[in-house]
């Protein structure tokens, strides 16, 4: 309940995002790198929903089974039917 406590905002979001990219960057070329650092960079900006740099870390994860990042509730927090995070 304590993290309840806490409200979501872009620049956490952002913090959240880049921590796990760290995780990644050893199982990705620098193109992908690169492509991930700028939809981060996007979504800090309001450019793209942050459902986007969230599927692109989630697909790695799942691509090369990052186990730290499987079992993270901020990559997959509800049903994908409700939508929660395509807005702008």
């Amino acid at each position: 309940m304590r993290a309840l406590a806490h409200v979501a905002s872009r620049g956490r979001n952002t913090n959240v995002l880049q921590h796990a990219a760290g995780h990644l960057k050893e199982c990705l070329d620098s193109a992908s790198r690169s492509e991930l650092a700028e939809l981060i960079h996007d979504y800090r900006k309001e450019l793209v929903p942050l459902v986007v740099p969230v599927t692109l870390i989630g697909h790695h994860v799942r691509r090369h089974e990052i186990g730290y990042l499987k079992g993270q509730v901020f990559l997959e927090p509800h049903p994908r039917e409700l939508m929660l995070r395509n807005h702008v």
